[in-house]
């Protein structure tokens, strides 16, 4: 893009119709909240300053547009009232302002490039200035929206509300969007044409397209796939939105070289990333910040978030894999294991049901099966590091914090509440005790016992009274 280029995102909506206590803007669409979508396409285009129009007393949506800048719009009087809150933030600037809406997670940044471009073709003849550019879409269900009236040369004329359209203006099929791409040297005269004499009393976007007319000026329409144009106004739109995200997201992964034996059970977060020849068994769910490394293979029903996973390692079936984890190269991570802020070195194995929680495990180390990795007292949460080659027998508990040296066997169930040094074997349990011949007279009075809880039992069954 060779001239400058600002954009404004609004976000003020309240969104009730979401019956939410948090905004609109902020619900997640794969892992990530609507208005980071739209910055992020935003962002790609490489804009000299990005605003978002929020909402008073929500400094929730401020830190979500950072770092941005978040300007407020005091009172909700419409899109167009939305986007005069931006002008004291593009005071000075006179390059192409492009107005998107916080709530449309699908918009891509090649469909913005698109219309910047339209916006910024050189006039024909006549010679008069593009002044703006909106993006439409044929919509199966035209109803609802505002119609895109279009004259003989197939300029913009003006937008119509779907309520206040003609019989004729109602069979067109190409619809507004919202997204619009204006000049910014002519936007704040624009904005001050605008006026509030409706039902609502409210400001409209909309509007401008009219009044860059009657100035003389052009305005275009770039047509756009419906798909991304789908707003998020209540629960059944955002789960809509996510269904139409999660496709998007497998078909990438799909394209990329991954392999997912069924791809429609496989939820992706938008940041998720991975290597070539990834394999990914059905039921698993990603969520934000994980990559996935060269030659992985995730086995079925596994959860994996906030972590990094490398190359040629093996996890689950029945695994999950939770925030600070890293997972080094060939590591095997079996069937209900869970890992919690946890570093597993190259070679390290935890195949069988343990719990590894805030630790850091070396190269080569077993970890046996029902291992548990005691890191909370009930007031702090602290670290268990083993080292390289040490040998962690099964149904073991190291009670951190405490260190396993290099080399060293903990042997199965112990319990380590103090360092273990370098090839040292650690027994921390009691001491085994047989008494020869004791099976048989225990097993009687045992059966002896039962058998007297049980006639007690139908005793006082008989005994009770009736209610």
């Amino acid at each position: 893009m060779t001239r400058p280029l600002a954009v404004v995102v609004l976000a003020a909506g309240a969104g009730t119709r979401m019956k939410s206590t948090l905004p609109k803007v902020l619900h997640p669409v794969a892992g990530c909240p609507m208005l980071r979508h739209v910055l992020a396409a935003a962002e790609a285009l490489r804009p000299d300053r990005i605003i978002v129009v929020g909402p008073p007393g929500r400094d929730d949506v401020a830190q979500a547009a950072a770092p941005h800048r978040c300007v407020i719009q005091d009172r909700p009087l419409g899109t167009g009232h939305a986007v005069k809150a931006a002008l004291p933030a593009l005071k000075g600037f006179g390059g192409d302002v492009l107005v998107a809406f916080g709530d449309s997670p699908l918009l891509t940044t090649a469909t913005l490039r698109r219309l910047l471009a339209a916006r910024r073709k050189a006039p024909g003849r006549p010679k008069r200035r593009i002044a703006l550019g909106v993006l439409g879409f044929r919509a199966a269900d035209p109803t609802p929206y505002g119609r895109l009236v279009r004259n003989a040369a197939g300029d913009l004329e003006r937008i119509v509300e779907g309520r206040d359209a003609s019989a004729e203006e109602r069979r067109i099929d190409v619809v507004n969007s919202g997204v619009m791409a204006i000049d910014g040297t002519l936007l704040a005269g624009l904005l001050r044409g605008l006026r509030n004499d409706n039902a609502k009393g409210e400001y409209y976007l909309t509007d401008l397209v009219g009044l860059a007319r009657r100035a003389g000026h052009r305005c275009v329409v770039v047509e756009g796939s419906e798909a991304e144009f789908r707003g998020v106004n209540s629960k059944a739109d955002l789960a809509e939105a996510e269904a139409a995200m999660q496709a998007r997201l497998r078909r990438a992964a799909l394209d990329g070289g991954v392999t997912m034996i069924d791809p429609a059970s496989v939820w992706l977060a938008a940041d998720t990333r991975f290597g070539r020849d990834v394999t990914i068994g059905p039921n698993t769910l990603f969520g934000p910040g994980v990559t996935v490394g060269d030659g992985v293979t995730i086995h079925g029903f596994c959860h994996i978030e906030e972590a990094v996973i490398g190359a040629r390692s093996t996890v689950g079936p029945f695994a999950r894999v939770r925030g600070g984890t890293r997972i080094g190269r060939e590591v095997h991570v079996g069937n209900f294991i869970e890992l919690k802020n946890t570093a597993l070195g190259d070679g390290a194995k935890a195949n069988h049901v343990s719990y590894l929680g805030d630790g850091t495990v070396g190269e080569r180390v077993n970890i046996g099966a029902g291992t548990i990795f005691v890191n909370y007292d009930g007031y702090g949460k602290w670290r268990t590091v083993v080292g390289d080659d040490a040998f962690i027998g099964s149904n073991s508990s190291l009670v951190a914090p405490v260190r396993v040296g290099r080399g060293a066997n903990v042997t199965a169930g112990s319990v380590v509440t103090a360092d273990v040094a370098a090839d040292a074997v650690s027994f921390g349990r009691a001491r085994q005790v047989d008494k020869p011949a004791a099976a048989r007279p225990l097993r009687a009075k045992m059966k002896a016992r039962a058998a007297t809880a049980k006639a007690e039992g139908w005793k006082m069954q008989a005994t009770a009274p009736r209610r």
